[in-house]
């Protein structure tokens, strides 16, 4: 127990011991908190002013860093103040790039308002655009008057197909050219439009016109470049031979030089919207990239004058007076104007345009509707030609040739026909109407030729015309490809009318000398015994009475020889066939006469003044026949 006291009386100063360290422990730490209390009180001023220093300096980063910007602002604009200055001609690239830094110097100043200078640079900065504006008006006009020439005729030619060039003997024609068959097809023909502008220079033009569209220049824009650009297109056409001429000038001009001007008429077209308009439209596109509305608009009225004056000229023939020999340039008119109409339609687009495409379909039109009253005109005009001048020698008529001629040239163009008839409802793509209308020209022809044959007071030779021109008519058509349009039916219903009017010439015209070659009225049944042809006799033949026949034979043929000799059937083959059936006809019964009774007349006195040719003699006689000459027999 007592060791137990101990140790408890241990313990208990132990306790004691560490409860006067804690609270002297304690006693320091309250000592320290009101200590740290007076530190912070007085530390809190000084990081007042350290914060504020801090503040201080990063808003003198900022500064520095806003005035080192503004500077470079500043820097920038006085640099391209000293381009502006010295202005585009020397460097225009280095201008445009000045102007682009100061709309950049604009912007950044508007957004920053703020800045004190602010107000200032804008109004320094605009002053200068405005300079700037006025020396890229001026430099714009400037390079277009430089850069817009015109196009030399030979520079435009080389830019045509090779089928297309002219030649050197020659001036450039439209129309059918007979040695281009083969050639390829206008659709199919590559064409490549000249560069009418440098292209190095096309884009500094662009930035030009960009910049003046961006300062809201567009209408001085507009004018500068359509006023330069449309010159330079009337001077090429002008060069190419394009003339203003007015309705009037034109359904004046004599046939033969409206004619030449057709054809040039339909080359300049060709060359005006394959290589000329669509450079201008490609040009435009280039220049005017930054505005759809503006290009459209520059393009209509570079264009406007040009296309009016070929369209004028095309108006005037298409509503001149109608005659057969405009048909087939009306066909070349209209041919040319529907091949370019897709390509007006492509290039002359836009609402700025619509006119223009307009003016263009119309003439397409018109030409279509003079050219179908032209053809329609010629059935009747074959049918109705009242020339009285017909050939004494019963060949080929004039109107003959001309009306198989132009049928010809109509299946030049088939297609276009075709196409023709389609456009007023008269075609089903078969060729159907083509040929009905060949076929009431031809018989309008053939009606008309049986009227001029009445002219002929010898029916022998009226025979001979009508035979000579259907022979014609029939042999062209044979060779041309109205053959196949026509059918083999009409050619053979027309070779048996010229062999029923070869028929007809043969009895007519022979018809009295074979009379006097025939034995009737000569014998008798009594008969003297005389040796007559076939070991027969004359079975009492009166002399005098052949003598008189032998007479009236050659009275007749010498007659009908001098005659026909200067008939002409100027179609060797046929000719030959005539002279070959007469001779069938007539040297057969020319033998048997003289056979049967020549011995009464070569036992008289002088028998040659009756018997005055042999039968060789008379077949080489014939063979003069139908040559168009005069010749004794």
């Amino acid at each position: 127990m007592e060791s137990l006291a101990q140790r408890a009386a241990l313990l208990r100063e132990s306790l004691h011991k560490s409860q006067q360290a804690t609270d002297a422990v304690v006693s320091i730490l309250g000592s320290f908190d009101s200590r740290l209390s007076a530190l912070d009180s007085a530390m809190r001023p000084i990081q007042v002013r350290t914060h504020a220093v801090r503040t201080a300096h990063e808003n003198i980063d900022r500064t520095l860093r806003s005035a080192d910007v503004i500077l470079t602002q500043f820097d920038r604009t006085r640099e391209a103040e000293r381009e502006i200055q010295k202005g585009p001609h020397e460097n225009l690239q280095g201008f445009l790039d000045a102007v682009d830094r100061l709309r950049s110097i604009e912007r950044f100043f508007s957004s920053n308002r703020s800045y004190r200078s602010s107000d200032g640079v804008l109004n320094h900065v605009n002053s200068l655009l405005s300079k700037a504006l006025v020396k890229m008006e001026g430099e714009f006009q400037n390079q277009l008057s430089q850069r817009s020439k015109p196009m030399e005729p030979d520079r435009l030619f080389d830019c045509l197909p090779s089928t297309l060039r002219p030649s050197s003997e020659s001036q450039p024609e439209g129309g059918k050219n007979p040695s281009s068959e083969n050639q390829q097809s206008p659709e199919a023909a590559v064409y490549s439009p000249p560069a009418l502008i440098e292209p190095k220079f096309v884009p500094l033009l662009s930035k030009l016109a960009q910049q003046l569209v961006q300062a809201g220049c567009q209408q001085q824009c507009s004018e500068i470049y359509s006023e330069a650009r449309a010159s330079a297109l009337e001077s090429s056409l002008k060069n190419l031979g394009v003339e203003k001429l007015s309705k009037d000038e034109v359904q004046k001009m004599p046939w033969e030089i409206l004619e030449s001007k057709i054809g040039n008429w339909i080359h300049f077209m060709r060359i005006a919207v394959k290589l000329l308009f669509a450079g201008e439209r490609q040009l435009c596109d280039q220049v005017f990239e930054c505005s759809q509305s503006l290009r459209d608009k520059c393009f209509a009225a570079i264009t406007k004058n040009s296309l009016a004056t070929l369209l004028s000229f095309g108006e005037a023939i298409a509503m001149s007076k109608r005659s057969p020999e405009k048909l087939f340039v009306l066909l070349d008119m209209y041919e040319i104007m529907c091949e370019l109409q897709t390509e007006i339609d492509t290039i002359f687009v836009g609402e700025s345009c619509s006119q223009m495409r307009d003016s263009a379909l119309s003439l397409t039109k018109c030409l279509a509707q003079t050219a179908q009253k032209t053809f329609s005109d010629f059935e009747e005009a074959v049918e109705k030609d009242a020339t009285k001048n017909i050939h004494t020698d019963g060949t080929v008529h004039p109107l003959t040739s001309y009306v198989i001629n132009y049928v010809k040239f109509l299946f030049d163009y088939q297609s276009t026909l075709k196409q023709l008839f389609q456009e007023f409802k008269k075609e089903d793509g078969t060729g159907s109407e083509l040929a009905a209308v060949t076929m009431k020209i031809m018989q309008a022809l053939q009606n008309n030729l049986d009227a001029k044959a009445k002219q002929y007071k010898d029916p022998a030779l009226m025979h001979i015309f009508l035979m000579n021109n259907i022979h014609y008519i029939v042999k062209s058509v044979r060779r041309s490809e109205a053959k196949d349009l026509l059918g083999d039916d009409w050619i053979q219903r027309h070779r048996r009318i010229v062999q029923q009017n070869a028929n007809q010439y043969r009895r007519i015209a022979w018809s009295k000398v074979l009379q006097c070659l025939s034995g009737q009225g000569l014998t008798s049944s009594g008969g003297s015994g005389q040796v007559g042809s076939e070991g027969g006799n004359s079975s009492g033949a009166s002399r005098a009475a052949v003598k008189e026949r032998f007479r009236s034979f050659n009275v007749l043929f010498e007659e009908i020889y001098q005659k026909q000799c200067s008939w002409s059937v100027p179609d060797t083959e046929l000719r030959e066939s005539l002279r070959l059936a007469v001779a069938e006809i007539l040297l057969p019964a020319y033998r048997s006469f003289i056979k049967r009774f020549g011995p009464l007349i070569e036992n008289s006195k002088a028998p040659g003044k009756y018997i005055k040719h042999t039968p060789e003699q008379l077949e080489l006689l014939l063979g003069n026949l139908f040559e168009g000459k005069q010749e004794r027999a």
